[in-house]
């Protein structure tokens, strides 16, 4: 294997995995407060089609960025006012939103379909982002520093600040917290947008970096991989990273493997890789002595009334 080979499959992955871990990102902020959103797939699919028409009316990708993190933040609070005003069970919520999400993404990209538009470009000087070497480094565009720096802002606001006590422990007691005077819901509800404002920017780097064009359901079913990423994980979002980027390799095997000529799998095997690997490692997970859901937080999905 070349070097430019390596470096190409290098920041293949990274690209691939970029959507997975801005959308997990925001997940595991949400459930770090107690909220359970299952909806991260419909929130992805609201991202992505606005991001795309925004970006396309405009000419401005980066007006379509800012426009899928509002379509985001927006799917998302759907979701918080029924379950978190309104005390919805949260699965059904959620699941709701992802078919909402799909439903509305249909209807509104149905007139930019086949379309296209310039992809997001690399922030960093051509011949930084164009060298055979260094790209591996400089040649990506704003989304994937983005979301490398949001991990180290996550895991430092959740370890060392206040607010992000305040936030843990309304995720895992937030009945004490209320007692002591902390909104338990408002906070929620910020967790929660934060969580839609990354699914919408996830979403939109599918429709305006990885493939910058519009077609019907474009994010493929990776919400749920984000979701699973979140209990492979334990919540921690150093150990997010890592996840992302072992699933984002997975999803790029279909590719790696097309190219090397193999023929000998099924190209619907190879595109399955992903979900295999999700399933595996839920399973395996589950079997091991310390499980997902013990360190899952200790309100997790369930329904809190101040009255």
């Amino acid at each position: 294997m070349t070097s430019a080979m390596l470096v190409s499959i290098l920041m293949t992955l990274i690209a691939a995995s970029t959507p997975l871990l801005l959308a997990s990102l925001g997940e595991l902020v949400a459930e770090k407060a107690g909220v359970l959103n299952l909806g991260v797939e419909g929130m992805m699919l609201c991202g992505a089609v606005a991001g795309f028409a925004v970006a396309f009316s405009t000419g401005s990708t980066g007006i379509g960025l800012v426009a899928a993190a509002f379509a985001g933040v927006a799917a998302s609070m759907v979701f918080a006012v029924l379950a978190l005003s309104l005390t919805a069970n949260q699965v059904a919520t959620g699941l709701a939103l992802t078919i909402f999400g799909i439903g509305a993404s249909s209807l509104i990209g149905a007139g930019f379909v086949g379309r296209t538009i310039s992809r997001l470009q690399p922030i960093f000087p051509a011949g930084l982002s164009e060298h055979p070497i260094l790209r591996v480094i400089f040649g990506y565009d704003i989304l994937v520093y983005l979301s490398l720096a949001l991990v180290a802002g996550v895991s430092w606001f959740l370890r060392r600040t206040r607010p992000g006590l305040i936030l843990r422990a309304v995720g895992e007691n937030d009945a004490s917290a209320h007692a002591i005077g902390y909104p338990v819901v408002a906070i929620r509800y910020a967790a929660v947008a934060f969580g839609g404002a990354l699914a919408g920017l996830g979403g939109a780097y599918f429709s305006l970096a990885l493939t910058p064009m519009w077609a019907d359901r474009l994010t493929a079913g990776r919400g749920w991989i984000a979701l699973a990423l979140v209990v492979f994980s334990a919540w921690k979002p150093g150990r997010l990273l890592l996840g992302a980027y072992l699933f984002g390799a997975v999803m790029t095997l279909e590719l790696q493997l097309k190219a090397a000529g193999v023929t000998w799998l099924a190209p619907e095997v190879l595109a399955m890789a992903p979900y295999l690997a999700t399933i595996a490692v839920l399973t395996m997970m589950s079997l091991g002595r310390k499980t997902g859901r013990l360190d899952a937080p200790a309100c997790l999905g369930k329904p809190f009334s101040a009255s």
